[in-house]
């Protein structure tokens, strides 16, 4: 993806089944839980990279000092390695328990008040509750209505701020009426049940228990591993597998809906919580976000450039010798993989030659020095360094492979210019997701309906051929879906259904296209038909078609288009 999009977080979860003194006597460690969560951070940095967060717990604390600490981190350069830095070595995060959490700041929260772990604090330790998450909430005021009624003041409207309290009054009442391990099916049952939203929680009380739950349509990922020395949950499985040298059949996805506990005693178990509801993974997942380093994810996405060939091909007029195959670092390489492999056995079939290379090289360095000079567009052009000589100006076609096309700004601004200067007679941009048409609500910021180069498409075509008419009947619709009159209807949907496809993949390319481009440009697209045959187990799809799996979604995505109309620059949720 070319574009900066905030996405979903990162969590970490461990829990060390053996007391202190074995690991130490194995592994000559006296900070083993420590350093297991540390690399389960790193490897999943790319998650989180505006706050981070450790917990850890004592589990035979001595009365008179605290049972657990905690620390966090929002520094501007990198909060991960600022916060490891101060607590590698450091007494209190050598507990049998860890929580550690990496921040994406979706709504622009930088302080370190908003970076997890979160705490209600209590003298009794088994009311005392860390928690921890990758969530999104469509309906926090609901959340926040259920806290009042049950005789509560919430000092914030906060979604983690509520998620956290309400699990603690249910963890609260249970402490008084049942004695030894909370009953966490129940508590966690009567706190969650009914939210509208994507999570992946992870939590601990003061007393040891720990647990990891996920929200019923697996929106968000989640994974968990245990042996006889550890357990341990994480947002991505590689990470898992990177800290306790597992394989990969070893490391579990958390069920939809379900709880993993591991109790203070060490004991693990698996227990139903929350209604049985339709599988939405997210494929985003496996598009983007999550790194390809899990299996599953690399022969996806390998699949996911296989299944882009022949539209490739046909907007290069199947000419091999006349065209330069690359992509747009990094999360496209692996799909180019999947787009070389075939183009190699076609050509081979066919006597050619297939001309491939790096063509554009992200330089993280320059792109950091400029981060505050956006304006400047001399030098924003520069965030990618291009190789020069390979392309023969004014004869050959320069196809790069993207894994999305969200906003289109960067490639706009920046890509588009700077692989104009080769000279390519055309640039094809070829887009492993179909156009992203749809705001997202379950942990990704792209919340307004203005923001998508799909949706600007999509608008630009209807008021060129005069049919303004289709928005604003779409606009009063989704206005009394709102107001209560059919909202389980998304009237974004409307826009799209009133523009051809192929005419709307036309208008995005108009749209990327800068000022003084000389090349020609298409644009290509992945189908939601072949998506789906990529990612069969990932059927969430959301962004693409509209099909939200819960009312939360609905409402958003009629939310984004009347601000549109609106001219109103709020969140669509």
């Amino acid at each position: 993806m070319s574009d900066a999009v905030k996405h979903e977080c990162a969590v970490a979860l461990l829990r060390l089944r053996k007391p202190q003194e074995y690991y130490f006597s194995k592994y000559g460690s006296a900070d083993y839980g420590f350093s297991k969560m540390a690399l389960l951070l790193e490897k999943q940095h790319n998650r989180g990279q505006d706050g981070a967060g450790i917990a850890s717990l004592n589990l035979a604390p001595e009365p008179g000092l605290p049972a657990y600490r905690v620390e966090r981190s929002a520094a501007s350069e990198d909060p991960l390695a600022d916060l490891l830095g101060r607590c590698g070595g450091a007494s209190g995060f050598d507990g049998g328990v860890l929580l550690g959490h990496l921040r994406y700041a979706t709504y622009g929260r930088h302080e370190e008040s908003a970076c997890h772990p979160f705490v209600h604090d209590s003298n009794c330790l088994r009311r005392t509750l860390l928690l921890a998450g990758n969530f999104n909430l469509t309906g926090a005021h609901d959340l926040f209505d259920k806290f009042l009624k049950l005789g509560h003041h919430p000092k914030s409207k906060a979604d983690g701020y509520l998620i956290l309290q309400i699990i603690a009054h249910y963890l609260e009442q249970d402490s008084n009426l049942h004695p030894g391990s909370p009953d966490w099916a129940k508590i966690l049952r009567q706190a969650l049940n009914g939210l509208d939203g994507a999570f992946t929680l992870c939590g601990f009380n003061g007393a040891g228990d720990s647990f990891a739950i996920r929200d019923p349509h697996a929106i968000r990922p989640g994974y968990f591993y245990f042996d006889d020395e550890v357990f341990a949950a994480a947002s991505e499985r590689p990470a898992i597998q990177a800290a306790f040298d597992c394989a990969t059949s070893e490391v579990m996805e958390i069920p939809p809906g379900k709880a993993v506990i591991a109790r203070a005693d060490g004991g693990v178990e698996i227990l139903d919580c929350l209604e049985p509801a339709e599988r939405r993974s997210c494929v985003f997942e496996r598009i983007y976000f999550s790194r390809p380093n899990d299996a599953d994810i690399h022969r996806e996405r390998k699949r996911l450039g296989k299944s882009l060939v022949p539209a490739v091909l046909q907007a290069v007029d199947s000419d091999f010798d006349t065209t330069f195959f690359s992509y747009i670092p990094n999360s496209a390489r692996v799909s180019y993989h999947g787009m070389l492999e075939t183009l190699f056995t076609m050509a081979a079939h066919q006597d050619h030659l297939v001309r491939f290379g790096e063509i554009a090289i992200k330089d993280a360095k320059f792109r950091t020095f400029i981060a505050d000079a956006d304006s400047r567009r001399e030098l924003y052009m520069h965030v990618y360094d291009v190789t020069y000589g390979l392309i023969r100006p004014g004869v050959d076609t320069l196809v790069v492979l993207d894994d999305s096309i969200v906003r289109g700004n960067t490639m706009r601004n920046a890509i588009l210019p700077i692989l104009d200067r080769l000279g390519p007679k055309r640039i094809v941009v070829a887009s492993s997701a179909p156009p992203v048409k749809y705001p997202d609500c379950y942990g990704i910021d792209m919340a307004c309906a203005g923001d998508l180069a799909a949706f600007q498409a999509a608008v630009a075509i209807l008021k060129r051929t005069d049919r303004e008419n289709v928005l604003n009947r779409a606009c009063e619709a989704a206005r009394k879906a709102l107001a209560g009159g059919a909202p389980n209807e998304n009237h974004m949907r409307d826009v799209y259904d009133a523009v051809d496809e192929n005419e709307l993949h036309e208008e995005i390319a108009h749209l990327l296209t800068p000022p003084g481009l000389k090349a020609e440009l298409k644009v290509v697209y992945q189908t939601v038909e072949a998506l789906h045959s990529c990612c069969p187990d990932y059927p969430g799809d959301w962004y693409f078609t509209g099909d939200y799996p819960t009312p939360g979604g609905i409402r958003t995505a009629n939310r984004a288009l009347v601000n549109f109309m609106e001219n109103n620059q709020e969140r669509a949720y």
